[in-house]
């Protein structure tokens, strides 16, 4: 699976593979450098372990329901991690409802949850509303 980025230069969309989400890159189109992803990837199961697998980056997930209100108080915090450290992890978010069986293997019991996962491995799990500082904490 490839996910893409759009040029600020240029505006052409870029695909770009799992595992160099969280590099630098240059546009197909007009050559100009692309920044690292900046937002919240939302995924499947077969992109969350595609990604997951091809990273070497540290992962963040936010295990999430569109119709959850904690949920969209997170995802602004969210949002500031995926921005503030853009190239050093990539952030992914698994909406609980359409993935059900990825929420299983993690055992989501509540959400918004969050996991960290590096290398493969679950280095952090935490349910509940968590601000930006605390999940970039996880991260460091």
């Amino acid at each position: 699976m490839e996910f893409t980025r759009t040029c600020p230069a240029c505006g052409a969309p870029n695909r770009v593979p799992a595992r160099h989400l969280a590099h630098r890159g240059r546009c197909g189109s007009c050559r100009a450098a692309l920044p690292p992803h900046q937002q919240p990837v939302d995924v499947d199961e077969r992109a969350f372990d595609e990604v997951v697998g091809q990273v070497k980056e540290p992962v963040l997930v936010d295990f999430y329901a569109d119709w959850c209100a904690p949920c969209r108080v997170a995802a602004p915090h969210v949002l500031e991690v995926a921005r503030d450290l853009a190239g050093q992890v990539v952030v992914l978010k698994v909406n609980t409802d359409r993935n059900p069986g990825l929420a299983r293997r993690y055992d989501v019991q509540g959400i918004p949850n969050f996991v960290v996962i590096h290398g493969g491995r679950t280095v952090v799990q935490k349910a509940g509303v968590v601000r930006a500082d605390e999940m970039t904490a996880w991260l460091n």
